[in-house]
């Protein structure tokens, strides 16, 4: 029980899940994940990404430029929650059609 806690806290919440799937497509800068990630105010964006960095399931880089240009990517231990979101993601898929009649 403790393993499935531990993984559930890493991950909780409304917001985890989806940036990571956002990110596990490439590098983005926080606009872009407020953009690709509907509904998700930059407060709670920048909290859900310290708390990700964290539990170094992404990295923040912060460039050497005027303004400051801050990237985010998805670490290796990241990438490691591969199968859980393609899962995620197919059953998504079914149980929206099932439920839309789709």
């Amino acid at each position: 029980m403790l393993s499935i806690k531990d993984a559930l806290e890493a991950v909780e919440g409304r917001w985890k899940l989806l940036i990571l799937f956002s990110l596990s497509a490439g590098p983005k800068r926080f606009k872009e994940l407020s953009r690709e990630v509907a509904g998700i105010t930059d407060k709670t964006l920048s909290k859900e990404l310290k708390n990700l960095e964290t539990n170094q399931l992404i990295i923040r880089k912060v460039f050497d430029t005027f303004p400051p240009t801050v990237q985010y990517s998805i670490t290796q231990h990241g990438l490691s929650l591969g199968k859980v979101l393609d899962e995620l993601h197919f059953w998504g898929l079914a149980h929206r059609e099932k439920i839309m009649g789709k």
